[in-house]
């Protein structure tokens, strides 16, 4: 059928990115946009910040303001189906406060399949939030969440210690599920080993997920593209294991079969390809 004969077909599921924008298109809300549309899912965004930056550099960072970040929500509350919800970069208290409330305010299915991924430091390293912000999340957007999705890093800012281990993973995991009552997706990638170990605690039980580590890829964007993956299955109708299930595939398979272009600069450039063949 051509594409251009082909009906619209309402049945599309709906999902918003609340994120910062990635000028390099790996991450944030370009990297969900590209998930979204892989995973059949109509995306719609709300922008927080504006960030310069190609892999492995953050240049600068302009915030949207708040007033702006709950328009962009709102006008898209009253006119789409949202059937699931996913932060990312928010950068500041005053946005994470912001969010929170507008979430409150429209209380519906979409709310209750709200996936958070407090990115809270750049692949580079560089610092993407503010201090203030972390205290929000903890008391005002968590407590909202359907899961949270914090890499190792983002974990023991959490809990003031270092992960090291699987073994801490499973004891770090344990606390976050009960400092903060929500179900948690604590992602090892930065640990070392063969395999890339996920851990997704939920009604007190702890679910394994692993894929094969690929080494020597130096790219970004991984946790947006698997909190907006998550979502996405969310968004579908798949339970929150099915979801993180599919969307653990999903990634692997972005970053094993990843983008490359040589510059003249220097290092070749990595991307992770959000098109990958063959991976369910």
């Amino acid at each position: 059928m051509r594409w251009d004969k082909m009906a619209a077909n309402p049945e599309v599921p709906v999902a918003l990115t609340i994120a910062g924008s990635d000028s390099s298109a790996g991450a944030g809300i370009q990297a969900d946009l590209k998930t979204f549309s892989a995973l059949g899912v109509y995306g719609l965004t709300a922008i927080t910040c504006v960030v310069a930056e190609t892999p492995g550099l953050v240049s600068e960072i302009d915030a949207v303001s708040a007033e702006m970040v709950c328009a962009q929500m709102e006008v898209l509350f009253k006119s789409f189906p949202v059937a699931a919800i996913k932060t990312g970069l928010l950068f500041s208290g005053e946005i994470v406060s912001a969010v929170a409330r507008t979430l409150r305010a429209h209380a519906t299915r979409a709310t209750s399949t709200l996936v958070i991924d407090p990115v809270m430091v750049a692949t580079s390293g560089d610092l993407l939030l503010r201090d203030d912000a972390v205290e929000a999340y903890e008391h005002e957007l968590f407590p909202l969440a359907a899961v949270v999705t914090p890499n190792l890093d983002e974990a023991a800012r959490l809990l003031g210690e270092p992960i090291g281990d699987l073994q801490a993973m499973r004891t770090a995991g344990a606390r976050l599920t009960e400092k903060y009552r929500i179900p948690v997706l604590l992602k090892g990638g930065h640990l070392s080993g063969q395999n890339a170990i996920d851990l997704l605690f939920v009604a007190g039980n702890v679910v394994e997920f692993s894929a094969p580590f690929s080494r020597g890829i130096a790219t970004h964007g991984t946790g947006c593209t698997y909190s907006a993956a998550i979502a996405a299955g969310l968004a579908s109708g798949l339970s929150l294991e099915g979801s993180v299930r599919r969307a653990k595939k999903f990634v692997t398979a972005t970053i094993t079969q990843y983008l490359n272009w040589e510059t003249a600069s220097g290092p070749s450039l990595h991307a992770l390809n959000h098109s990958p063949n063959d991976w369910q």
